[in-house]
């Protein structure tokens, strides 16, 4: 495996053959005993101004008529299709598009949903399935990196294991792939329902450059508690793409004619110098003086980020991941790791028309292997909000309760799992052993609850670690029991876990079967085999 994919990378980079061999050679001792280096810095992007762009709200998908789609769906590839008819149908587009992220940049080459960057928001309802077909019409014929051949995934919807994008599931170039979406929330409880949530390609080997390269969008889910109208249910700022706006977080380098470029040799991770909010270089937003809804989704590659407001104000906490806390928090600042969520809510209305005030990042990050434990002495300002008047009256509330976390039964509790991330001889591994599609690294039985302790071995890295298909409660967090009232006592999808840490999760195993995996979503680190591949079976 590891061979097959290095000899595909290197097929796309001409004379790198002496840089991997250096690199690999380097490789071969444990993190924990080496501080191991990494390849030369690409070049600097060019001088760019910031805020003098828009902030893009990226479109919402339009459903297409089913008899469009051929050849048409085979319910046959699909569990409970019968049970949880398609009502809705979309046909989404993989392709190449050149795109401008800064005026004082030239176009440059992305690989897009619909040929855009983030792609189109899908905005679904709880209770009305759906099927999405994805088509690949990138170049077959491509150079550079980034490889055309994509698996997509939903992070981190309750989906059947044939429609969860598993990174060995992949279509290429004039093929495409039909996802199913139950839009069942897990166990049928609506304790369960999830919000915000990301479509991306996770191709085995090549998630990092194709993520990179642009295949991202959001995918929102409402009920009839979250229900994204004004005045009803709990009332959030509504609707989507004026008071509720999804913000798609990536740090991307350029060369000197604006194209994107990305460091292939560097395993530790990939950071880019500009900040990108939405697909845009540090864009602003014209805001009215009151309450918005953001939707904060970092898509990495291997960036954490703190953010928080240029002038003092705290933000209302109302998720973590996509899920709705049972109450709102306020906090002077949230942290997410690669592909962590959280929707916060800012009140300008104590500012007035006229002011100006950024959302920055305070979290000090040098290298791909994670953050500091420092902050910035000067904050990085990602996006500017420009205060006017207000149009309308603000109708919304911060309501005091919002979603209960659903109970932790441990009389289920039928198995505790290890898992220990480390890095050894040329690969990142998890207990040992680099990812393997065809092998099953642990069968849980499906209507059973585990115990998985998440250890990461490395004193040098941070590893978000994603655990597909079901979300999970965070128990301990170095031999601690998690604070009630904090953010953590939430339920999750992705876990950071700093050098040295240890966490211990709970989670209950419904309603489908196949095979899910488990992975660090530096996604530099999934590339080079951070992964294991787990099954639900009867």
């Amino acid at each position: 495996m590891s061979n097959r994919r290095d000899i595909m990378k290197v097929s796309l980079l001409a004379g790198g053959a002496a840089m991997l061999s250096a690199k690999s050679a380097l490789a071969q001792i444990p993190c924990n005993e080496f501080d191991r280096q990494t390849s030369p810095p690409l070049p600097s992007s060019p001088a760019t101004t910031p805020f003098v762009s828009p902030l893009i709200v990226p479109k919402v998908a339009i459903p297409v008529n089913p008899f469009s789609l051929q050849p048409p769906p085979n319910p046959a590839m699909h569990q409970q299709y019968k049970r949880f008819l398609p009502l809705l149908y979309y046909s989404i587009t993989e392709q190449e598009a050149q795109v401008q992220v800064h005026p004082q940049l030239p176009p440059t080459t992305i690989w897009g949903f619909n040929g855009t960057h983030p792609g189109p928001t899908i905005l679904a309802e709880y209770g009305i399935p759906m099927l999405v077909r994805f088509k690949n019409a990138l170049p077959a014929n491509h150079v550079g990196f980034g490889l055309p051949s994509t698996s997509t995934h939903l992070h981190n919807f309750h989906t059947a294991s044939e429609s969860d994008g598993f990174p060995a599931d992949f279509y290429d170039p004039g093929t495409y792939r039909d996802n199913h979406y139950a839009m069942y929330p897990a166990g049928g409880t609506s304790a369960e329902v999830l919000n915000t949530l990301w479509y991306h390609d996770h191709r085995q080997d090549f998630t990092s450059q194709n993520v990179y390269k642009g295949l991202a969008g959001f995918f929102l889910a409402f009920d009839s508690v979250d229900i994204g109208i004004p005045g009803l249910g709990l009332n959030l700022p509504a609707p989507y793409g004026v008071y509720d706006i999804p913000l798609m977080f990536v740090d991307m380098r350029f060369d000197q004619y604006g194209q994107q470029i990305f460091d292939t040799f560097d395993f530790d991770g990939v950071l880019g110098d500009k900040r990108l909010v939405n697909g845009q270089i540090q864009p602003y937003l014209n805001v009215e003086p009151r309450k918005y809804r953001f939707r904060m989704l970092n898509i990495g590659p291997s960036r954490f980020y703190q953010y928080n407001l240029s002038n003092g104000q705290p933000m209302i906490q109302i998720s973590n991941d996509g899920n709705l806390l049972p109450s709102p928090i306020t906090v002077n600042s949230v942290t997410l790791g690669v592909a962590e969520r959280t929707d916060v809510i800012i009140d300008f209305s104590s500012s007035k028309p006229g002011d100006v005030l950024y959302l920055q990042n305070v979290m000090e990050q040098l290298n791909g292997r994670g953050p500091t434990t420092r902050q910035l002495v000067v904050p990085e300002q990602l996006l500017q909000f420009r205060v006017g008047s207000l149009k309308h009256r603000d109708i919304s509330t911060v309501p005091s309760a919002m979603r209960p976390l659903p109970p932790i039964d441990l009389t289920k509790v039928v198995q505790h799992r290890t898992w220990k991330f480390d890095y050894f001889q040329g690969s990142w591994i998890v207990n040992g052993q680099v990812f393997d599609a065809t092998r099953v690294d642990a069968q849980v039985k499906q209507g059973t609850s585990e115990i998985w302790t998440i250890r990461n071995e490395g004193t040098l890295w941070s590893h978000p670690i994603h655990i597909h298909f079901e979300e999970f409660r965070l128990l301990e967090r170095n031999g601690r029991p998690i604070d009630p009232n904090s953010v953590e006592n939430s339920r999750k999808d992705v876990i950071r876990i700093m050098p040295g840490e240890e966490v211990k999760v709970f989670f209950t195993f419904r309603d489908f079967l196949g095979r899910y995996p488990m992975h660090c979503h530096n996604v530099v680190h999934e590339d080079h085999s951070m992964m294991v591949r787990w099954d639900i079976v009867p």
